[in-house]
């Protein structure tokens, strides 16, 4: 049985206010002058995020034992192939993946950025040869797929696949698959995720962990179809 010691409801308004300032002093001297407001604001977030995989991993076991330290991502930015040579990124990012982050298995995701946080998941741009397994199995078990998707639980909270980013869909149907085939929208896609806006005020609410929790419920039967498609490249 596990005893939640601590149970954070919600992100404090000083982290978020952390984030903003760094976007505006987005540099070295600023960031070493301030360090103490970053760790107090990533300790925020580290305590949220471990609440959210402790509660959540009742009902999803692939995410027993996560470390939060572990599920979230560095603040440094890579600059090396970046014309933005802006050295932090002004989000905290956490991913709660089977296996952890770099598995390249389907997870859950929370994004913190003020006017900009959302709660959700899926896979995210995976290697050619999960995709092209990913894609085989919604092809073979489209309906299966389809009442995830189409369900009204899952409409409600995220209204459908994302699609919004360039690069995400192809144009066209992929080779190997007949341009009338049922599946042919869903073919398409190379990243499939679920996507949840938060807005700054459901941040900082008492609400922010049980809607996270009900977005991750919905979004499970979905990552474990991705999961059991990606398991196939092991």
């Amino acid at each position: 049985m596990q005893v939640f010691l601590f149970c954070q409801k919600m992100i404090q308004p000083k982290t978020l206010q952390f984030l903003k300032k760094l976007a505006n002093h987005n540099n070295k001297s600023w960031f070493d002058e301030h360090r103490q407001e970053y760790e107090d604001a990533r300790g925020d977030m580290e305590k949220f995020i471990q609440v959210l995989i402790d509660k959540h991993s009742l009902k999803d076991a692939d995410i027993t034992g996560l470390s939060a330290k572990k599920c979230l991502f560095r603040i440094n930015r890579d600059v090396r192939f970046s014309n933005n040579k802006q050295p932090y990124k002004t989000n905290f990012g956490a991913s709660m993946d089977r296996g952890g982050k770099k598995s390249g298995f389907a997870g859950y995701y929370f994004h913190l950025e003020p006017g900009k946080s959302f709660v959700g998941g899926g896979v995210w741009m995976p290697e050619p040869a999960i995709i092209k397994n990913i894609r085989q199995e919604i092809d073979y078990c489209l309906e299966e797929f389809e009442s995830i998707i189409l369900h009204n639980k899952f409409k409600q909270v995220y209204g459908g696949l994302y699609n919004e980013e360039a690069g995400i869909k192809l144009v066209n149907v992929p080779r190997g698959f007949e341009k009338d085939n049922p599946a042919a929208e869903y073919l398409k896609f190379k990243s499939w995720l679920a996507i949840c806006n938060l807005s700054d005020e459901e941040i900082t609410s008492n609400d922010l962990l049980k809607k996270s929790l009900h977005a991750f419920d919905v979004l499970q039967p979905l990552v474990k179809f991705l999961n059991r498609a990606i398991a196939h490249n092991e």
